[in-house]
């Protein structure tokens, strides 16, 4: 089979297609087929070794984590799936494995699909609607009523994230690209502001929670529009703390099937849109982690494992 592995880190030049093989799973296991992977941020603190403190991985690594596929065997003590099961979840870290034709991986991490689910929007979802929902209602507290500042609004987990804040009764406001404000909107936003022309900062105030997927200025500006008892949770500045009383959090998302279940009903109520942006094959993989690097993707970037 293929995997996109690495045997130093750095940028997705180092990113190698190469034929392996795969164990018979183990107890606890399944053996899955894989049709569609997503990119996450994370992926590419992986490839660059910036994670070896937290995630410690021993080379080669093949990279990914979230995944959606089809079962092809079962190991011993698993009585959840079966052969030809249609499922999604998310590997650890440290293990990776997703960008890849097939994968061994812990039953647990895994969910049942939708019927009416393609692989590609089953991949899409577990980090990105996972990390939405622990930093809004996890880590941020968010009530009906509040109002919301969701950075970057049209990417993986401000499209969620504007979603599950408008369901859940919150005043929503989203930073968005010009061309991404009509998605903000259509997602749920009830204000979509374009950060290129616009300084958010200068016209918000008393503002609940912001949720901060970008970090750097906009994570410094956030602060000036917070109420008196606002709140921060960010996705990407690991060390952010308190300031004049007003918490500052950082979240990251790891696999909760309870939460990835939720998302799936969601979407098979028809409560929840999957947005998705370029598909690529895995023979060229690292043309997708070089497009989430390069920032500005709409929704999520997926990629479709070969056959």
């Amino acid at each position: 089979m293929k995997s996109l592995r690495i045997h130093a880190f750095g940028n997705p030049s180092h990113a190698e297609l190469e034929h392996t093989t795969l164990a018979s799973p183990a107890q606890g296991q399944v053996s899955l087929r894989i049709e569609a992977a997503s990119v996450n941020p994370l992926d590419l603190k992986m490839l660059a070794g910036h994670m070896q403190q937290v995630f410690p991985v021993t080379l080669p690594y093949t990279l990914g984590t979230d995944l959606a596929g089809v079962v092809e065997q079962v190991g011993p003590g698993v009585d959840r799936f079966k052969p030809g099961d249609r499922v999604v979840g998310r590997l650890e870290p440290t293990a990776g494995g997703a960008f890849a034709q097939a994968a061994v991986v812990p039953a647990q991490a895994l969910s049942p699909m939708p019927a009416d689910m393609s692989f590609e929007q089953a991949a899409a979802l577990p980090t990105a609607a996972g990390t939405a929902w622990l930093a809004l209602f996890g880590a941020g507290r968010l009530q009906a009523g509040q109002r919301v500042l969701i950075h970057a609004a049209a990417g993986g987990v401000g499209s969620f994230a504007v979603q599950l804040a408008r369901q859940a009764g919150a005043h929503v406001i989203a930073t968005a690209s010009a061309r991404n404000l009509g998605l903000a909107r259509e997602l749920g936003a009830d204000e979509a502001i374009d950060y290129q022309r616009q300084d958010f900062s200068a016209v918000l105030r008393n503002v609940d929670l912001v949720l901060d997927t970008v970090g750097g200025d906009t994570l410094e500006r956030s602060w000036q529009v917070l109420a008196a008892t606002g709140a921060i949770v960010s996705t990407v500045d690991f060390a952010i703390e308190a300031r004049g009383g007003r918490p500052g959090s950082f979240v990251f998302f790891n696999h909760d099937a309870g939460t990835l279940d939720m998302v799936l009903q969601r979407f098979n109520e028809k409560q929840l849109q999957i947005v998705l942006d370029t598909i690529h094959p895995l023979d060229d993989a690292r043309a997708a982690l070089e497009q989430v690097a390069g920032g500005h993707a709409r929704g999520k970037v997926i990629v479709r494992a070969a056959r």
